[in-house]
């Protein structure tokens, strides 16, 4: 027998190897991830890489059943933690071992693993549960849409509640697995590829994979029965667009405008760059909501878009957004500009490329619109508020002070930073703050004195965007208005639809939805 000297020091060291840490060391999870417009969604104290979502859904009854498998990584020494979800749990794993879990606040599923994770560390989270999600509401509203043949889920700034456990804010972006099992004649949609497609016992299961980071209310699921349609980019990404059968007087006009999704993206290609994701497409599902959104890969339409006949303008919207606000997402719900503003901007070079009105003739009618008493001015699109992130203003003023931009900086830095910062972000997180850092890096121009007046002051700004331009060009003399544009009633008309059927909701959602 041999016996091995360990001198003290190593001996206390390897003790302290083997010894756990304290169980104060170990605290819970944050139940907000930090943002000041809504401090109760998110987590902290872990980051999510990828979710698993197993559904079953019964159309005729509501009924869905799931099993979410989350892989994460812990960013501090956790105890317990928190995910943002609505329908009844029957259990919960932790890497494997039951974990305790219970329900707290309205949206809050609070988890205490069997053994506290210390930071660093991959974790497996697995979630049975079940429920009739339009029975569920949080804060007084349901954001899940029954459908004359199934439901829908497209919501902002959340949606996830209702069907899958997450950490619902921009700032944990993951990858996703979405299987869904439906009775046979009934299509599951979701986002990015269909990577297959199988029926067994009456029922149908479709599999959908999203493989580059997707923020948690940008991912969707559409139940019912569909009219698919299916085609590639002019770049070879695969097109799967989807209308409801009972669209009625609306179907037609639906197709006629979400069929051009290739071409509107080819196009906007041109300005922002190589379309960022592996899948495109779009549906219409028979809801009676009125807004679009910008689910990735895949938007939603409601059929009201299309009521008054084919609506390329909203098409063009919501696939900026796959640009700006999909793969890059805000820091903050603050910085809702980066989205609104930049995909409202894409409208008005579409109606300047359709020689229905230039941008800044669309710029020069949104000023003039909105005297300097009208509380249009009041809302800073640089930090409008959690009253009025989806307000007018947002979206209006908010490409207003992109044509204003352009006019001050001119054209050759204004599309070079159109094109750049979507690739200088590209599936990350910004602020409203790194694009005006971004802005000045690009353009070589001060613009902090150019940017608070336009996204953070309270009031009309003095000189119209329109103004700038042309008294440059003169050396310093004023203009008289432009000319007419071709057709005014076109450029109105453009700018109603944008206003009231672009929108995710006229009031802020906690007081009142606008659905």
């Amino acid at each position: 027998m041999h016996r091995r000297l360990i001198v003290p020091g190593v001996l206390a060291a390897s003790l302290m190897l083997a010894i756990p840490a304290s169980a104060a060391d170990f605290t819970p999870g944050a139940p907000g991830i930090g943002d000041p417009y809504y401090p109760a969604y998110g987590n902290g104290g872990y980051d999510v890489s990828h979710y698993d979502l197993k559904i079953g859904y019964e159309p005729s009854t509501d009924l869905l059943k799931g099993t979410a498998t989350i892989l994460a990584t812990t960013t501090q020494d956790l105890s317990r933690f928190d995910l943002d979800f609505l329908l009844d749990v029957s259990d919960v794993r932790v890497n494997g071992a039951e974990a305790s879990f219970a329900t707290s606040g309205q949206h809050e599923l609070q988890i205490t693993p069997a053994v506290p994770l210390a930071k660093g560390a991959p974790v497996t989270v697995v979630v049975r549960y079940s429920g009739v999600p339009s029975s569920k509401s949080a804060y007084g509203f349901s954001t899940w849409h029954r459908t004359p043949d199934g439901a829908v889920a497209a919501d902002e700034p959340e949606s996830a509640w209702w069907w899958y456990p997450s950490n619902d804010h921009p700032l944990d972006k993951a990858t996703y697995d979405v299987s869904v099992s439906v009775p046979d004649g009934t299509q599951a949609l979701s986002n990015g590829v269909l990577q297959s497609q199988s029926s067994k016992l009456g029922r149908t299961t479709f599999n959908w994979r999203e493989n580059k980071p997707q923020a948690t209310y940008l991912t969707t699921l559409a139940v019912g029965r569909f009219d698919i349609t299916t085609a590639t980019t002019a770049a070879g990404v695969p097109i799967v667009n989807a209308y409801s059968k009972d669209l009625a007087d609306n179907y037609g006009a639906a197709r006629a405008s979400v069929e051009r999704t290739g071409e509107v993206a080819d196009w906007l290609s041109g300005y922002f760059g190589r379309y960022p994701f592996s899948a495109l497409g779009g549906y219409v599902p028979n809801t009676t909501t009125g807004y679009a959104l910008e689910t990735q890969t895949r938007p939603f339409y409601s059929p009201k878009q299309f009521a008054n006949g084919s609506n390329v303008s909203v098409i063009v919207h919501e696939l900026a957004h796959q640009w700006y606000g999909d793969s890059v997402s805000v820091k903050g719900w603050k910085d809702i500009w980066l989205n609104e503003g930049f995909a409202s901007y894409a409208q008005w070079l579409w109606s300047d490329s359709e020689g229905d009105g230039s941008t800044q003739q669309l710029a020069d009618y949104v000023y003039a619109s909105h005297p300097a008493d009208d509380a249009f001015w009041t809302v800073k699109p640089g930090d409008p508020g959690p009253d009025h992130q989806f307000d007018d203003a947002v979206y209006d003023r908010g490409a207003l002070a992109l044509q204003a931009l352009r006019n001050k900086i001119g054209d050759t830095a204004f599309f070079r930073i159109l094109k750049g910062w979507p690739a200088a972000h590209a599936y990350g997180n910004a602020a409203v703050s790194d694009f005006e850092k971004y802005a000045e890096q690009v353009s070589g121009t001060p613009l902090a004195a150019f940017f608070d007046t336009w996204l953070f002051t309270a009031a009309k700004p003095a000189t119209p965007a329109a103004a700038q331009l042309r008294i440059a060009a003169a050396g310093g003399a004023k203009h008289a208005r432009p000319a007419r544009p071709r057709s005014w009633a076109q450029i109105e008309q453009t700018h109603t639809v944008h206003k009231h059927t672009v929108h995710k909701h006229t009031i802020h959602k906690h007081t009142v939805h606008g659905h």
